[in-house]
């Protein structure tokens, strides 16, 4: 059954929905685009490395790239910081409730995004979209007597972490490449503003070109995900058995039953084997008797399959597991859940890349102009963007998801420092508070609009 033949079996009210919620996660994902990925084309514009149109296109095509071949463990991160049984049996009780728990998230995203970037600051779509997810979970858990419940914790703790000290890495890092720069490379026209109609030096700005490239394609690697994971749980909310498992890859089969079969044995030897995980073993190994392909199961099961791995998956991670094959049991469990359909990669990809080429200007004045008290340098430029690239991809490799806008704009700031330029006062307070009230704020507009959609639908 494909996505299609799934969505036509709602009924008419959840298909519109489904409809609204998809287009919404990619306005979500175009918004980002020129939200975030003007901190990209700002220093190659400013530096005039490259003229505006050709350089916001470039940063465009960068970050579709950056989408289509930088991997899921981001996407599912997002994902996993709302327990996704929450939409399941939302959607089991009543269609309208998980309808408007995705709805109300998505919504509140976009409503901070819009306004943030209506006013010129560079605020965090990472910290937006988490803010988001975290609010509608708390707000659940309030309404239906399950507490703080709503949320995982430990996960929301782990992409936290991240986001706070992203910023102060890109700040740092990028006083020190500075300084460093100024050691090895002695031409002073590379640490002063460039006078009107003065280029940089050929190779300057073939770095700052590669540079731009580099921190587009972090960028779409990284929050490129994050839209993957705002459309994963559109479609586990409104279509949880045909998105359970990976029904398009018959030979995950054979492997998942390896991989429960290594996560008992490995389980029971390190003594950490349960009751109720052995359950959960028998029960998936059970239903995946005799099936070549996860879509042979009926779809009621393929949920239930889905649990039994994820609680085996994360006991086996957790107790080291090792199993008998290359692949440890954990990572080929995981591998039955955690996929993100193509056509869902490639429009993440589209929405990001176009959006990137829509509406740059107004962030980009903010951090050429109105962090410093000067005007960029070529070498400001150059040290901010490497250290945004680096950190990001690095970020990325390692699965967290972080804020292209914060590591960014705090290099161009702390480059500022660095060559003795200095801050402005009042922008670096607008945009630190910006910052501070973003993650709270989108918190209580998600959980406001969720509580507000749940009293109107009764």
């Amino acid at each position: 059954m494909s996505f299609w033949d799934a969505a036509f079996a709602l009924s008419a009210v959840p298909l519109a929905f489904l409809a609204l919620a998809l287009l919404v996660a990619f306005a979500f994902e175009f918004i980002n685009g020129f939200h975030d990925t003007a901190n990209a084309v700002t220093t190659v514009i400013y530096t005039r490395s490259m003229p505006p149109t050709p350089a916001v296109m470039y940063s465009g095509l960068m970050n579709f790239l950056g989408v289509l071949l930088g991997g899921t463990g981001v996407a599912f991160g997002i994902v996993n910081l709302l327990p996704v049984d929450l939409l399941i049996q939302a959607n089991a009780e009543s269609a309208r409730c998980g309808l408007i728990m995705v709805l109300a998230l998505l919504l509140a995203g976009v409503i901070w995004n819009l306004g943030t970037w209506y006013i010129g600051l560079p605020v965090s779509s990472s910290h937006t979209l988490i803010g988001s997810i975290l609010g509608v979970g708390i707000a659940n858990g309030l309404l239906t007597g399950q507490g703080l419940a709503g949320v995982k914790w430990g996960k929301a703790g782990e992409v936290g972490l991240g986001l706070l000290l992203s910023p102060l890495i890109g700040f740092l890092a990028s006083a020190v490449l500075l300084l460093m720069m100024k050691g090895v490379f002695r031409n002073p026209r590379l640490y002063t503003p460039p006078a009107e109609g003065d280029r940089p030096p050929g190779w300057v700005r073939g770095v700052l070109v590669l540079t731009c490239g580099g921190v587009s394609f972090a960028h779409g690697a990284n929050d490129g995900q994050k839209g993957m994971g705002l459309l994963l749980l559109v479609l586990i909310g409104f279509l949880a058995g045909h998105y359970a498992l990976d029904i398009y890859s018959p030979h995950k089969v054979e492997p998942t039953r390896v991989a429960i079969a290594d996560a008992q044995a490995g389980l029971s030897a390190a003594g950490k084997l349960t009751p109720e995980l052995a359950a959960d073993a028998a029960a998936a190994a059970a239903a995946l008797d005799g099936k070549g392909s996860f879509a042979e199961l009926p779809e009621p099961e393929r949920w239930q399959v889905r649990q039994h791995l994820f609680r085996l998956a994360n006991a086996a991670e957790k107790a080291e597991v090792k199993g008998e094959g290359d692949t440890p049991p954990h990572k080929a469990l995981r591998r039955a859940f955690e996929f993100v359909p193509l056509w869902v990669v490639i429009g993440t990809a589209v929405a990001l890349g176009v959006g990137t080429t829509v509406g740059y200007k107004r962030i980009v004045i903010t951090v050429a102009e109105k962090i410093g008290t000067t005007h960029l340098t070529y070498a400001q430029g150059a040290a901010a963007e490497t250290v945004a690239a680096l950190t990001i991809m690095l970020s990325t490799f390692l699965k967290v998801p972080v804020s292209t806008t914060q590591v960014l704009s705090s290099g161009v700031a702390g480059t500022m420092v660095a060559n003795g330029s200095g801050v402005q006062r009042q922008t670096t307070r607008r945009i630190l508070m910006a910052w501070v009230l973003t993650l709270p704020g989108t918190m209580l507009l998600s959980g406001v609009l969720f509580a507000v959609g749940r009293l109107l639908a009764g």
